[in-house]
């Protein structure tokens, strides 16, 4: 008896009711994707997009819940291998740490501080603190931006200045991108974990290190020494309850930043995420709970509004899904979901305000439409259910 919790990050399946408050209305991460792949404009020809196990999941009909249509290619009109849904999100925003721990059983309860869109959008005293506290000669950016285009806009000057390069979107973040030669990875490290003390106040949800190389002549390529400096969540999530009953906990990619290094067991990173996660899922003692994300989809596909890379993404990651199945037992529980959207059709970089999937896998069990889950936490409360863990007090296991 066993669970695992793959977050498919990003990968929405339609706008959420209450999208038009975000912008978002219309956004559909999936089901534009796979309308892009049948009009050639997500590679080089006209063509269906290619996951047919995430379609024997139930991923076409999860669409058909939260959209009232099945995109084109998604169709499936044999029996299906797991039961589908859809979930909506409870939490405000539309942010990877609200969704994440919503689906680990804790929605929410507070709104999030955001920084304003003007130039620049960080407060005077803010930046006056961080260049005092860390030793700082200033700081480039103070703006909203993609992460990409702003280290390519300042990346020459950062290197000649020492000036971090500090920036925001629409989650509740504060992101400072340095170079690891010139700067030093260790040192900014250290600048970010005195900006987390100093945002604390504005309720800002994370500080993000982007460590970035290269050179203004060959360009700039960010690097995987990302590091993540979030709050906790705000009561225990079932990662929380799984490490108190003492269960086997592991924790696939950017996970253990996401919950502050709280619950989060045996961690496992590096590129190579879906072979981490087969080797972590192999090793996974009796009752243990297995918690993985996999990023790609949203930092090097969505947020760069790359739709060929996004569909070729999540065309890789189905051919790799039966090679989990192999290790899968009879009382495994496996639930494939997202965390929000971030439709690479869409306008600007950020995320969308989607409604998710919810595919679960049980050899043996009943399938069934789950229908539309108006939480993201019943996901966590139906693993822990089915590990026989204390309830997180949120969520309606299905």
């Amino acid at each position: 008896m066993r669970a695992a919790l793959i977050v498919l990050d990003s990968v929405g399946i339609g706008a959420a009711p209450d999208a038009h408050l975000y912008g978002d209305k219309g956004a559909d991460t999936v089901g534009h994707i796979a309308e892009a792949c049948m009009r050639g404009a997500a590679d080089d020809g006209q063509r269906p997009l290619a996951v047919p196990n995430l379609v024997r999941w139930g991923l076409g009909e999860a669409c058909r819940l939260a959209t009232g249509r099945v995109p084109p290619g998604l169709d499936f009109a044999g029996p299906l291998i797991a039961s589908f849904g859809a979930a909506r999100e409870r939490s405000e925003g539309k942010d990877t740490p609200s969704g994440h721990w919503e689906l680990a059983g804790v929605p929410v309860p507070f709104a999030w501080g955001y920084f304003p869109t003007t130039v620049p959008c960080f407060p005077a005293d803010l930046i006056e603190a961080l260049c005092a506290k860390a030793e700082l000669p200033g700081i480039l950016g103070n703006e909203h931006a993609s992460g990409t285009a702003i280290i390519a806009e300042h990346g020459a000057e950062h290197m000649q200045s020492k000036q971090p390069i500090c920036y925001t979107s629409a989650d509740s973040v504060f992101q400072i991108a340095a170079h690891e030669d010139a700067f030093g990875l260790d040192r900014l490290y250290a600048v970010c974990e005195i900006a987390r003390k100093l945002v604390d106040s504005l309720n800002i949800g994370r500080v993000i290190a982007r460590p970035f190389t290269g050179s203004p002549e060959t360009g700039f390529t960010r690097t995987a020494n990302r590091r993540d400096y979030a709050v906790p969540p705000p009561s225990p999530t079932i990662l929380d309850q799984a490490t108190q009953a003492g269960r086997d906990v592991v924790t696939i990619g950017k996970i253990d930043d996401i919950f502050a290094h709280r619950g989060t067991g045996r961690v496992l990173k590096d590129a190579a995420l879906f072979e981490r996660m087969l080797e972590a899922f192999v090793s996974l003692r009796d009752g243990g709970l297995l918690f993985a994300n996999f990023v790609d989809f949203d930092t090097a596909y969505g947020h760069r509004r790359d739709v060929s890379g996004y569909a070729r993404a999540l065309e890789d990651f189905d051919r790799a899904l039966p090679r989990l199945l192999t290790y899968v037992k009879n009382s495994d529980l496996v639930i494939i979901t997202a965390d929000h959207g971030c439709d690479p059709t869409w306008r600007g970089t950020d995320h969308t305000r989607e409604q998710v999937p919810v595919l679960a896998y049980k050899p043996g069990a009943a399938l069934d439409c789950i229908g539309i889950r108006h939480s993201f936490a019943d996901v966590g409360a139906t693993i822990a259910s089915h590990l026989r863990l204390a309830a997180t007090g949120a969520g309606t296991p299905f």
